[in-house]
């Protein structure tokens, strides 16, 4: 029986007291709860257990593919420089055999550019395919060519003379030259030594600067002229012109055009400085031999670096 207030509530203390449930029965009710839980995942799992599996075939497996058998060739690279012909070429001083035993002048300019022929050295200055530039000076400065032989042409300095390889092809150039029409070819410079080369330097520094001397010169020990393998040409109808009014004259036309028959290149064209160094220079013509400069005509080469794989020397390094 519930206690009333004198404002007919019920007494609060004693509906506390009430309404609260026995302790067993409170933890009873969420164990039952529990267990009735746990019985019925067991049933469930029997059943699925019971019911039979529905087994998948799986499909034969396919022929393997027979894989070829690849045959490696495990021969090492052939080595130009052990063969004897190369060997004995290069100890007789003899280019042209030594090209010749490579297998020609493409096969010689591969080989050097691929780095598949130590025994040949681009800074050799007895050789006809010594790479002089503003990053390659002659080694030594002071170089000078065994044998020297005044060119049978006009020339208008006193430097007219060349190494005898290249002074019978450019005799021999000039003559065809005439022969087909082109008119005249003369000398301005052939081989300088290295004091004349510094002279020469010296006066362009002078009218120039130095940075406008370097555009047009070489510095003494770094110039082409030094190794009696390269020359300044001019144009004589009848009178020899100057070596600036070559390259528009139907001289300069015809050596840029068919030098290569001869073993020569032009060797500052346009558009190359970035790679030698140099502004163009139609009147400076380098001999490299007729082998070596077919290749370098039929491969589309414009200077000695790309057709060697050297990088470029646009400048100094001091």
């Amino acid at each position: 029986m519930r206690a009333v207030g004198d404002n007919g509530s019920v007494n609060a203390a004693q509906s506390r007291h009430v309404a609260r449930e026995p302790l067993a029965v409170r933890i009873a009710l969420p164990l039952g709860v529990l267990f009735t839980a746990m019985a019925s995942l067991a049933t469930l799992c029997g059943v699925i257990a019971d019911s039979p599996v529905a087994r998948v075939e799986l499909p034969a497996p396919a022929a393997a593919l027979a894989i070829p058998t690849v045959e490696v060739d495990a021969r090492p690279a052939a080595d130009p420089c052990a063969d004897d012909a190369v060997r004995a070429a290069l100890d007789t001083g003899d280019d042209a055999g030594v090209i010749a035993a490579f297998g020609g002048g493409a096969a010689f300019r591969e080989a050097v550019a691929n780095g598949n022929a130590p025994c040949v050295s681009l800074s050799d200055p007895n050789r006809s395919w010594v790479v002089i530039n503003k990053q390659r000076p002659l080694e030594p400065a002071s170089f000078a060519p065994a044998s020297l032989a005044e060119i049978g042409l006009s020339a208008t300095t006193r430097s007219n003379e060349l190494r005898p390889e290249p002074k019978d092809a450019l005799e021999s150039m000039a003559t065809e030259a005439s022969r087909a029409g082109a008119g005249t070819i003369g000398i301005n410079n052939g081989y300088r030594s290295f004091g004349l080369q510094e002279s020469t330097y010296d006066g362009h520094v002078r009218d120039k600067g130095q940075s406008g001397a370097d555009a047009v010169s070489a510095r003494p020990g770094f110039s082409e002229h030094q190794s009696g393998l390269a020359f300044d040409l001019v144009a004589c109808d009848p009178r020899c012109g100057t070596i600036e009014a070559f390259g528009a004259t139907p001289q300069g036309r015809w050596v840029a055009e068919n030098g290569w028959r001869h073993g020569f290149i032009v060797r500052y064209e346009p558009g190359r400085t970035g790679t030698t160094g140099y502004a163009p220079e139609p009147w400076h013509i380098r001999y490299i031999g007729p082998e070596l400069a077919q290749a370098y005509h039929d491969g589309g080469f414009h200077t000695l670096e790309e057709f060697f794989g050297l990088p470029p020397a646009p400048d100094y390094s001091h």
